[in-house]
Order: structure tokens, then C-alpha cells, then sequence
């Protein structure tokens, strides 16, 4: 007999449970607007981003610099906004892949989708090459970083375990992600420190005064500007991962968005910030020290760490390895979740959805990502390191695709609603149409530069590596994105059913 007691009926004066949002079986509310700033700064891997950009930047532009990372920062700002609008309606962990198909239809949601997980592989095997060699090259007489088997093997063991560390659980990552953050900064402050001391007691190699010319744009050459501002856009890059954790976040509607706008502002205070001290201790000079120098800058602070810091100066080496180790980490996070989301609406096969039940991460996509990244990474070392090389520099296409189509998305999408009042049409229309649109000029300008065969490290038939990768690696996605189509499994969502404006959202409230 069943013991099971009947429901009694709600009295009148009682009020009717509220029904509970049906979820995509994610760690629900484990994340605060700290934790979800940590994650999304660590995703910049703002130490090494600066190292690797700051001498190019200076050549470009010479002391101008500051204001270059500064105009890079305004339309990053304007997609920020684009993006917290369409999370405050629609908190998604599929982010423009999710927003892009509810705008502009299943095809352009693919695409998206497509592009954000082609941008995470090809950074994830970039990352883990540069931990490898400067980790490797903290090991005895640094030899070690010259046998690219050993290199090779290392990176692919620096991915795999961070691949883990993402299946075993957001928090666990945070944890990870607030102890690597705290040394990164923790490192910069210290450079600060000693470039300021330096620059103060006339130690500093080439002591140079602040000028309120190093703010002002119209005293650079035009076409190096351009060239500065592209560079400089694409470290920003990261940001958004707090979005991609939007149903793992307290306050989904809210605190992601808050997260990414407070990232950027970081962000910007810690590049003009660095880059303005570096300039008072190092100067301009393109021989020794000076930031002009070609020969250093690949990375600028590796010559200037000993200078500034002393005997602490390996801190900041290590830091610098710390920073890419720990993006790769923070990498992986946003890229399953993609492909997770694209599995729950049928945009890609069931096996994408599947969720850990104790660590309510995705399984499948997470290791995928892993998987395909040591893939992809091992084979270009055996192939080329040129081709790897450039493999980061063609990145910049992906990620401008992919924020181009979330700031139009977000002026579709809320096209009814754009005159109902002065805050929708500067945060729904005016900021994201600017974002959209230089996002578009950055696809546009950085691919017309990488046709040059000089662009980057390699070339075939006249044509730059990086054109080649990347826009082959987006072509690749049209093809697959046909390919999936044929596929009776895909069929609800190419025909709107899984997916469209009026879906409901499967992340809590």
C-alpha cells in the first residue's frame, strides 16, 4: 500500500507555490560579483596580454600610447553594455550564440556560437605554449625551453589539467582563479613600485616626465594609431566570460553584467596605469631598455623586471607564466559552455548537454575543448610554431565576428523597446550600434592586414598565415554548420522550435 499522502487543497487565503524556471542542470548561485570579477579578469590574462602588446603599441605609436589603450577600451565598453542588456532579458550561459539566434535566427546563432569556441581553442594552445616556455625556462640553465618535445608535452599536460580543474566545478576554479589573480597583481604592483622608485631617485635607465601629450590622439601618426588601437583591442578580450557563467552567478540578471562592466574599467586602469610608469622608467628609446626596442618586444618586461625589481625580479617572470596559465584555466570555462548551450538547443549533438551530477558542470564539451585544444596544439608544433604563432594573431578576427553580431543583436532584439525611454536608446541603440560598427571596421581592417604575407609568420601562395587560419577556421564552421543541418537531430532548432525569440529561458530567476 502506498504510504503517499494526498495533496490538500490550497485554501483561498494561501497563495499558489511559484513555479521554478526550469534549469540546463548547472551549479546554480555559486557565484558573487567578486568571483565573477576574479574570473573574468583572470580571463584577460592582463600580465602577459600587456607584456606580449605593450612594445608593439609603442612602436605603432610612440607616446601616445596610454590614449590608444584608451580608445581600444570605449567600444569594448559599448559591447559591455550590449551584452549586460541582453543578459538583464535573457541570462543565458550560450551568451551571443543564445541572443544571436533569439535576434537574427538559428544560422547567425550557429555562427556565433561557432566562433566564440574557434577563438577559445585557438588562445588555449597559444596560452599553453607560453607557460610551458616560461616555466620551463625557470628549470636549471633554461635549456630546456630549446627541445619543443619537452615544451610540447609540458603545454599539453598544462591544458589537460586545467581542463580538469574546470570538470571538478566553477568554485573549485574561482578558488584557483582569486590565488593566480593575487599573484599577478601582486607581481605588477611590485614592477610599479620599482619603476617608481627608480624613476624618482634617478636610477631609472631613461627617466621620462609625464606629458599631458601621451594623452592626446590627434599628435600620432594616423596610420600607426589604427595600428596601436587594434592591438590594443584584443587584450581587453576576456571580459566576457563573466556572462558565459551568468546561470552559475547569485542574481543572474544582474551581477554578470555589473561583473563585465566592472572587468573592462579594471582592465583599462591596469594597462594606462602600467603602461604610463613603464614609459616614466624606460622611456622611448628603440636600443637598451627603451619600450621602442624591436628586439624586446615580444616582452617588454622581461629586460626591465631585473632593473626595476632586483633580486625579485623573477617574481614578475613567473607571474607572467602564472598569467597565461591561469587564462587558460578561465579559457576553457566559456568555450564548453557554448557548445553546452548549443547541445541543449539542439544546435549541436545531445551528448553536448551532458552534465557532471555532482560537480554540475558540462562533461562532454569541457573535455572536447580540452581534447581538441592539445590536439590542435601538438599538431601545430609538429607541423609549425610559425603557424601557431600566427594562429594567435589570426584570433583577432573570431572575436571581433562574434562581438560585431552581440551588439547588432542586442539592437534587434530590442528594436520595439528602443524609444521607450533616454536609458534604452544610449544602452540599446547609440552605445551598442558604436560597438557594432567599429567592431565591424576591426574584422574589416585586421583581415585586409593580414593578407599581407608580411604580416605574420608564415604564408602560402602569397597570402598571410593568419588570413588563412582565420578566416579558414570560420569558414570551416559554415561548412559545419551545413553539414549538422543534414542531421535529423538538428532539425528543431534550424526550424526555430528548440531555439527562437519567444523560448524561454532555462537559467534561474
Amino acid at each position: 500500500m502506498s504510504t503517499t499522502r494526498a495533496a490538500s487543497p490550497a485554501s483561498p487565503s494561501t497563495p499558489a507555490p511559484r513555479a521554478e524556471t526550469p534549469t540546463k542542470g548547472l551549479a546554480i548561485g555559486k557565484l558573487g560579483l567578486w568571483g565573477s570579477t576574479v574570473i573574468g579578469i583572470a580571463s584577460t590574462a592582463p600580465l602577459f596580454s600587456l607584456a606580449a602588446t605593450l612594445g608593439y603599441v609603442i612602436i605603432a605609436v610612440g607616446a601616445q600610447a596610454p590614449v590608444a589603450f584608451i580608445l581600444a577600451f570605449v567600444p569594448m565598453l559599448f559591447t559591455a553594455f550590449a551584452y549586460r542588456e541582453l543578459n538583464n532579458d535573457v541570462p543565458d550561459c550560450g551568451t551571443v550564440f543564445t541572443w544571436a539566434a533569439k535576434a537574427f535566427g538559428p544560422r547567425t546563432g550557429w555562427m556565433a556560437g561557432w566562433s566564440i569556441a574557434v577563438a577559445g581553442v585557438l588562445v588555449m594552445a597559444n596560452l599553453a605554449e607560453i607557460a610551458s616556455v616560461y616555466l620551463l625556462s625557470l628549470i636549471g640553465d633554461g635549456s630546456l625551453t630549446e627541445n619543443r618535445v619537452i615544451v610540447t608535452a609540458f603545454g599539453c599536460l598544462i591544458i589537460a589539467v586545467m581542463t580538469w580543474v574546470s570538470l571538478r566545478g566553477v568554485e573549485i576554479g574561482e578558488r584557483m582563479q582569486q590565488v593566480l589573480l593575487a599573484i599577478q597583481y601582486l607581481a605588477m604592483a611590485a614592477f610599479v613600485i620599482g619603476c617608481l622608485v627608480g624613476y624618482f631617485s634617478g636610477n631609472a635607465p631613461d627617466a621620462t616626465p609625464v606629458s599631458l601629450d601621451w594623452f592626446n590622439p590627434f599628435l600620432a601618426d594616423g596610420t600607426g594609431m589604427v595600428q596601436a588601437i587594434l592591438l590594443a583591442l584584443f587584450i581587453y578580450w576576456g571580459w566576457d566570460t563573466c556572462l558565459a557563467l551568468t546561470e552559475e552567478t547569485k542574481d543572474p540578471r544582474r551581477t554578470p553584467g555589473r561583473a563585465a562592466t566592472l572587468t573592462t574599467v579594471i582592465l583599462l586602469i591596469t594597462y594606462v596605469g602600467i603602461t604610463v610608469v613603464a614609459m616614466m622608467y624606460a622611456g622611448l628609446g628603440d636600443t637598451g631598455t627603451g619600450l621602442a626596442n624591436e628586439a624586446n618586444a615580444d616582452d617588454v618586461f622581461s629586460g626591465l623586471a631585473a632593473m626595476a625589481m632586483g633580486p625579485m625580479g623573477w617574481f614578475l617572470v613567473i607571474a607572467v607564466a602564472i598569467s597565461a596559465l591561469s587564462s587558460s584555466q578561465t579559457t576553457i570555462l566559456p568555450t564548453a559552455r557554448g557548445t553546452f548551450a548549443m547541445g541543449v538547443y539542439q544546435a549541436l549533438p545531445a551528448r553536448f548537454a551532458k552534465v557532471h551530477e555532482a560537480s554540475k558542470t558540462p562533461t562532454f564539451s569541457t573535455m572536447l575543448v580540452g581534447v581538441i585544444a592539445i590536439v590542435y596544439y601538438a599538431g601545430m608544433n609538429l607541423v609549425s610554431t610559425d603557424v601557431l604563432a600566427d594562429s594567435l594573431l589570426s584570433m583577432g578576427l573570431a572575436i571581433a565576428f562574434f562581438y560585431a553580431i552581440a551588439s547588432f543583436a542586442c539592437v534587434w532584439y530590442f528594436r520595439r523597446t528602443l524609444f521607450a525611454s533616454r536609458r534604452n536608446v544610449f544602452y540599446r541603440l547609440v552605445f551598442p550600434m558604436l560597438g557594432g560598427l567599429f567592431m565591424t571596421w576591426a574584422f574589416v581592417q585586421s583581415a585586409i592586414d593580414m593578407l599581407d604575407p608580411d604580416y605574420g609568420y608564415s604564408q602560402l601562395a602569397g597570402v598571410g598565415g593568419a588570413f588563412i587560419v582565420g578566416v579558414g577556421s570560420l569558414l570551416l564552421g559554415v561548412v559545419l554548420m551545413f553539414v549538422w543541418a543534414l542531421f535529423p537531430g538538428s532539425r528543431d532548432y534550424f526550424q526555430k522550435r528548440s531555439l527562437n525569440r519567444d523560448t524561454e529561458v532555462l537559467a534561474p530567476e
